[in-house]
C-alpha cells in the first residue's frame, strides 16, 4: 500500500512542478517538491 502512495506522490508531485514551471508560476513548483520531500520521508520510514 505504502509503494503505491509513494508512486502516486512522485507522480503527482513531477505533474505539479512542470505544470508550475509551464506556466511559470512557483506555488505549484514548490507543492510539488514538497511532494518529493514527503515521498522520501516515507520510504525512509518503510526501510
Amino acid at each position: 500500500m505504502k509503494t503505491i502512495l509513494l508512486a502516486a506522490l512522485l507522480i503527482i508531485a513531477i505533474v505539479m512542478i512542470v505544470m508550475g514551471i509551464n506556466a511559470k508560476m512557483a506555488p505549484p513548483a514548490l507543492t510539488g517538491a514538497g511532494f518529493i520531500v514527503i515521498a522520501v520521508l516515507l520510504y525512509q520510514k518503510k526501510n
